[in-house]
């Protein structure tokens, strides 16, 4: 079956000016392409791509500027064939910063998406429901968000994100705040959630265990400027178990990323969980 192209990043380059004028070179001559997946019997299963490299090598504004938040100084991206000229309900996003509205209950946080883009109260009724019981938020369902814990915000932002039904989720560390333990339930929430959804994640981290945990292919980023140096496929199968991260292989491709940061150029700091 053929893999249509979900997502293409052509050539494309960013740069800023720092508070001095000095220009900064943020992202140099990305290329990559996300397709669709499929299961053996045909089914959508979407992609789990993650972008891994040092802090402040550009993996957050390479999201950005898929999300339609930013435009590259170069080059092109295509989402579905076609050019991006900003946000769309087609792509939703994650930040590692809790974004739900405070003055909104989980509920109505959840069905403010829904809402705005046309749909029915009593199917509203059925999204809010089923991703408040998906991402376990049952009981808190008429809490505001200044109540919640970090982790229990973050599955807030899921499901808000979740709503909207997506082909395209692009996550920004969305779990980089939160505890060891908190991090790790989160990441299994996330792996089962996406199951459902056959949606395409792009999901940015600095931490290695997190990259290879979670993705299907994992594109590794040399330090700033950011650039593709390796685009590595994960061999571990799905549904993935946590005892996964016990075994040799995992170790080996663990120690074997570690390498390709280490020979990348420029310099920059990852994470490696304990």
């Amino acid at each position: 079956m053929p893999n249509p192209t979900k997502i293409s990043v052509c050539e494309v380059s960013r740069c800023f000016r720092d508070p001095q004028g000095k220009r900064i070179e943020a992202l140099h001559n990305v290329n990559f392409e996300v397709e669709d997946a499929f299961s053996q019997e045909g089914r959508d299963i979407g992609e789990f791509r993650v972008l891994l490299g040092p802090t402040g090598c550009g993996k957050s504004t390479l999201l950005r500027l898929i999300a339609g938040l930013d435009r590259p100084d170069a080059g092109q991206i295509l989402v579905n064939g076609q050019p991006i000229h900003g946000p769309s309900r087609e792509r939703g996003m994650v930040f590692q910063k809790y974004t739900s509205f405070p003055w909104l209950t989980v509920a109505n946080n959840i069905a403010y998406g829904p809402a705005i883009n046309g749909i029915g109260s009593a199917e509203r009724a059925k999204v809010v429901a089923h991703l408040i019981e998906a991402v376990g938020l049952s009981g808190f369902e008429n809490s505001y968000p200044d109540t919640l814990s970090g982790g229990m915000q973050q599955r807030l932002a899921i499901a808000r994100t979740l709503a909207n039904r997506p082909q395209i989720i692009l996550m920004d560390e969305p779990f980089g705040a939160l505890d060891a333990q908190t991090r790790s339930d989160m990441q299994q929430l996330l792996l089962r959630v996406w199951d459902e959804t056959a949606s395409t994640i792009l999901f940015v981290t600095h931490d290695v265990d997190e990259a290879i945990y979670l993705a299907d292919r994992i594109f590794v980023f040399s330090a700033r400027p950011g650039t593709i140096v390796e685009d590595l496929p994960v061999p571990f199968r799905r549904p993935r178990d946590p005892d996964v991260r016990q075994c040799a292989e995992f170790h080996e491709l663990q120690q074997h990323v570690l390498a390709i940061l280490r020979r990348a150029p420029g310099k920059g700091q990852v994470r490696v969980s304990i």
